[in-house]
């Protein structure tokens, strides 16, 4: 590539550019078909891999702010340590069609411009290392073996082009994105139009920075395509308080990091990686959940584990993540529901219930959910006839509907550990039922400053009490985190004070002693007595101190 200081079209464009929003506003849209065929899959398997992975930390960022000799050194010595030697996509594509995942979403290009295909458009790629082999195009067929669908992650953001061009690399300002410069534009549209031709039929694709033109050529390419990031809500590291509308896509680690991180990581639970995958399912969204290769090729001990506790609780309750939507309610309390999508079937997820032991019976009360003459109850996975050495219990799920709510009886009767501590949650299956509530409805209206107070007023509003007499409204808060990806959030909420509202209508609630010029995150809540559902997350940011 013959490179060139950016003069005319550059010095112009960098004075006036303004900076662009990672979600596209195209004329046109996903193809409704393809996205509810995305809404079935439900889950999918993240793939964070790149040059840098060999020193164990970020992936990409560190180039923001380094000094000039760690650039040269990140872009000229790291590639001649990428071998994986003991990559075998065969065996990744097995592990994740036995987890249950229905999709895989593969970083092609993180932020650094490092290509992890065979392309023309650059030296900076997999092809020029020791490995020396299309890395993506093995996975991809391996994954398509298995009938995975395919996905592609692809940044806008190139560390590389930049650095080439002399221009200072960073995120998130003015004059680094190709948007602003036809060049750069040129340059990635190749990039596009390599992965979405030599590949064959791709599923999805994942834009990790402004996506504006790039959605359309991308459709252009491959009409399709379904377009994640870049065109719908894809929450990062948290779960959206409420069931959003239309299809959504949350996206997570298991530990703190993206790629593999070689020390001082702490990993989630495989326990909590379900419980998050069951919450995202009843909100209506698909959960993309990631892992990090090392740089030998093999997936981390710590990770594969998780992989596999999550493989055995799908094997049992597989069927009520996949191509569902929401019920009625999104939960009571600890218990999760989700509803298939094309008959009257519901599902309770019961988590949170870790001493349940084997052959003993709980009985749970819902209040959402009302069983007619036709229904059916059993627990995922088991005959609802025997337990293991215990020949005298009879495991048969029983239910009785009166005033107060549909009574359910269960047996925990599966031992799936030899200890028989099975700490995951379990599932009711229920046929022919229909809805037995109208769910309460609150929503986040805004905030305002009161110069009077020096407080931040917040503002919801309760549409509905949800069929009762009376309800808890308030509002939840948390500062917004500075410098982070865009769509992370990672500060937990902090409650604000209740009060009781007995009809529909407005209410509020002074904030102060925030801290000047911080931005803040809040949401309206209401309190059912069943359960806490949440109004939008908007945010504000205060005034800032006078001088």
């Amino acid at each position: 590539m013959k490179l060139r200081t950016l003069v005319g079209f550059g010095l112009a464009v960098l004075a006036s550019a303004q900076y662009m929003d990672t979600a596209a506003k195209p004329g046109r849209s996903n193809d409704p078909g393809a996205v509810e065929l995305f809404r079935d899959r439900g889950f999918g398997l993240f793939i964070h891999w790149g040059v840098d992975g060999a020193l164990g930390g970020v992936i990409s960022h560190s180039l923001v702010g380094a000094s000039p000799d760690y650039v040269q050194r990140f872009f000229d010595t790291l590639p001649s340590y990428f071998n994986p030697d003991e990559y075998r996509p065969d065996d990744w594509a097995r592990l994740a069609k036995l987890a249950g995942f229905k999709y895989v979403m593969f970083t092609a290009k993180h932020h650094a411009g490092f290509c992890m295909w065979d392309t023309k458009t650059t030296d900076f790629s997999v092809m020029h290392t020791p490995y020396g082999k299309d890395v993506m195009g093995e996975l991809i067929n391996a994954f398509r073996k298995q009938g995975i669908a395919i996905g592609i992650y692809f940044s806008p953001d190139d560390f590389w082009w930049l650095h080439q061009y002399h221009i200072t690399i960073n995120r998130h300002v003015k004059g680094v994105y190709p948007q602003e410069l036809p060049e750069f534009m040129d340059y990635t549209k190749r990039q596009l139009k390599e992965l979405l031709t030599q590949y064959g039929p791709i599923d999805y694709f994942f834009f990790d920075g402004p996506a504006q033109q790039l959605v359309e050529y991308a459709w252009q390419l491959q009409p399709k395509l379904v377009i994640t990031r870049g065109v719908m809500e894809t929450p990062e590291q948290y779960t959206p308080g409420v069931a959003l509308a239309g299809a959504w896509e949350g996206n997570l680690t298991m530990g703190t990091e993206w790629p593999w991180k070689a020390t001082n990581e702490e990993y989630k639970s495989g326990t909590e990686l379900i419980d998050t995958l069951i919450e995202t399912r009843a909100k209506g969204g698909n959960l993309l959940l990631n892992i990090g290769p090392k740089p030998n090729g093999t997936i981390a001990p710590e990770q594969d584990a998780r992989l596999r506790e999550i493989a055995l609780w799908n094997f049992v309750n597989g069927e009520a993540i996949r191509g569902v939507r929401p019920w009625t309610v999104t939960n009571e309390k600890n218990i999760w529901f989700t509803k298939q999508s094309h008959d009257d079937t519901v599902y309770a997820f019961i988590t949170h219930e870790e001493q349940w032991r084997l052959g003993d019976a709980k009985t749970i009360t819902l209040r959402s959910v009302r069983a007619t003459p036709q229904t059916k109850i059993s627990v995922l996975g088991q005959s609802d006839e025997m337990v293991e050495y215990k020949p005298e219990v009879k495991p048969q799920t029983t239910w009785k509907q009166d005033e107060s709510g549909l009574h359910i009886t269960a047996y925990r009767a599966q031992r799936l550990y030899t200890d028989r501590k099975w700490p995951d949650p379990i599932v009711l299956k229920m046929t022919n039922v229909e809805a037995a509530m109208r769910p309460p409805e609150v929503v986040t209206s805004g905030a305002r400053w009161n110069s009077e107070t020096s407080s931040e007023v917040l503002e919801g509003k309760l549409t509905n009490l949800g069929d009762v007499k009376s309800v808890e409204v308030g509002f939840q808060y948390r500062v917004k985190k500075d410098g982070t990806d865009l769509s992370e959030k990672t500060e937990p909420w902090t409650d604000l004070p209740t009060v009781t509202q007995t009809a529909t209508g407005d209410f509020s609630y002074p904030l102060g002693g925030l801290t000047a010029n911080r931005e803040y995150e809040f949401r309206a809540q209401v309190r059912h007595p069943l359960l806490t559902l949440y109004g939008q997350e908007k945010t504000f940011r205060t005034m800032a101190k006078p001088k």
